[in-house]
């Protein structure tokens, strides 16, 4: 089995030598075979084992073996106590995941304290076909089909190649004893139900079902890297950035506003898949991803939420948004000067005199407006366009809408939303940032003074 680890060790890259690693100790057979043939491998190992004060005097048992254990074999032992019931009843989740996350907080905290490379746990072959059958039974994608895999972050597993009857043979060869949880012996939770009858009925079936469904495994992992590889080549043509030149990745897609160019996404062999693959990790649930789906070809301007994300349909395009945290910003600007709106945004204003002319020339740069002094009253205002708002576009006689204004020219509904206004103290839309100011603040030859208004970058 020494052999067979060690193999499994450097064909998946998980260890070094050189720097020291974590085991989680509980005392079962999985979790002292693991640390007893690291040890023999000549791996830098301290033991970590977690008292879940969950069945009485069988927790402290365990917890005194592992003692004897890491004293007799001179491994340094980090041991916690955790009050699981209270953890559970007041974070409202089961037992089992407020025992995962007590264990697994304290595995990295202790990790960081230390400078431990890694994490080893004591998962075999019978754990990683529990959790493709428990997947299974759950409903799961490719993914969840390929069972654990071997390194997972900070998180090792150099026993996946081995069973359990190899780890108990191991065990017995060298006369090392080990403790049995009483509750694994109890079919009152999934695992424990596969483990104890769906499994041992398969076994009838096929004596070698184990190894059966981590060869089907195996050969789904080779599927997911084509499917991944076509994922990431569609995502390099479908995703664009509205306002970063980061590389197409799903965690910049979580940081980032950007478009889906829904005819890549038609074009791709499972639209549905393809959206579900962008999607989920921005919280969008299963339903909600089916409705887009339905909605490819259908009406713009629909709109979803998730806790994270907005998306909305847009003449071709999924426009993906972060959901804004607070109200929108409003900046007062008192008097000339510069004035930051945030970090993409600042104004610079300054006046000078003009000299009597019948020629009055304007800016041609839509980030940079002239306008006419002596008709504006300070403080103004910086803000976004707010329902009924109006102006008189440059060059019209009549008001109009800004919402109007932008639909004229085509903008989407999160264009709209963000688009920014610039108002004097009477409530006058003096300028439609980047795009027109009101024509009742135009030079006009009579015009003495001139405010010109730079939008800057940053």
């Amino acid at each position: 089995m020494l052999n067979k680890i060690k193999r499994f060790i450097a064909s998946e890259h998980l260890l070094r030598v050189d720097t020291l690693y974590l085991v989680a100790l509980s005392g079962g057979a999985d979790s002292v075979a693991l640390l007893l043939c690291l040890k023999e491998l000549g791996y830098r190992v301290e033991a970590v084992h977690c008292n879940f004060q969950l069945r009485g005097e069988e927790s402290m048992r365990d917890e005194r073996f592992c003692e004897e254990l890491c004293q007799r074999e001179n491994i340094p032992l980090h041991k916690v106590h955790f009050d699981t019931q209270s953890y559970a009843d007041l974070h409202k989740v089961s037992i089992e995941m407020a025992a995962r996350e007590l264990r697994y907080r304290y595995f990295f905290q202790l990790k960081e304290a230390l400078e431990a490379e890694g994490i080893c746990v004591g998962h075999h072959k019978e754990d990683s076909v529990e959790t493709i059958l428990i997947n299974l039974v759950r409903g799961t994608g490719l993914s969840g089909l390929m069972g654990i895999r071997p390194r997972n972050n900070d998180v090792i597993r150099p026993l996946l190649c081995v069973t359990r009857q190899e780890i108990e043979d191991y065990l017995q060869k060298y006369a090392v004893s080990f403790v049995i949880d009483s509750t694994n012996l109890v079919d009152d939770v999934v695992r424990n139900k596969i483990r104890l009858n769906v499994l041992p009925q398969l076994s009838e079936i096929n004596p070698s079902v184990t190894e059966a469904i981590l060869t089907t495994a195996n050969h789904l992992s080779e599927v997911e890297a084509i499917v991944q590889d076509s994922l990431h080549a569609t995502l390099r043509k479908a995703v664009h950035f509205f306002s970063s030149d980061s590389s197409v990745s799903q965690s910049s897609m979580s940081n980032h506003s950007f478009q889906l160019d829904l005819s890549v996404v038609r074009a791709f062999p499972s639209p549905a898949y393809l959206l579900f693959y962008i999607l989920k990790p921005l919280s969008f649930s299963s339903s909600q991803i089916a409705e887009m789906v339905s909605h490819l070809d259908g009406q713009t301007g629909q709109l979803w939420y998730s806790s994270t994300h907005e998306l909305t349909h847009d003449r071709g395009f999924f426009m993906v948004l972060p959901r804004e945290e607070g109200e929108p910003r409003t900046l007062v600007i008192p008097e000339t000067g510069r004035y930051v709106y945030d970090k993409q945004l600042s104004l610079r204003l300054t006046e000078r005199t003009l000299a009597p002319s019948s020629i009055v020339s304007f800016s041609k740069n839509p980030i940079v407006v002239d306008l006419d002094a002596s008709s504006i009253r300070f403080p103004l205002t910086l803000r976004r366009v707010a329902e009924g708002d109006r102006f008189t576009p440059l060059g019209m006689r009549g008001s109009q809408l800004v919402s109007d204004f932008l639909t004229n020219l085509k903008r989407n509904r999160f264009e709209k939303r963000n688009q920014l206004v610039l108002l004097d103290a009477t409530g006058t839309i003096l300028w439609v940032l980047g795009l027109r100011i009101n024509d009742h603040f135009k030079l006009t030859p009579q015009s003495t003074s001139c405010l010109r208004i730079e939008a800057l970058q940053g």
